[in-house]
């Protein structure tokens, strides 16, 4: 949250240098975290993260799930 604190704060202020700093900051961060980078697992399972449900497996159980009640 520093990170982002000094995004906002630089931002504000106008100041370029200090926005570039803090944003390395938050990317650091986030490489760290697992957010951004290479993936960490190795399943072996195909990442489906970025597709629409209806063009995935979990389709079927989207639909089911999502049903309304009534």
């Amino acid at each position: 949250m520093d990170g982002r604190r000094a995004v906002k704060a630089a931002l504000a202020m106008d100041d370029e240098d200090a926005l570039k700093a803090a944003r390395s900051s938050v990317n650091a961060v986030k490489v760290s975290l697992g957010e951004r980078g290479p993936v960490w697992w190795t399943d072996g399972a195909k990442d489906f993260n970025r597709y629409l449900v209806k063009n995935t497996p979990y389709y079927h159980w989207h639909e089911r799930a999502n049903k309304p009640s009534g």
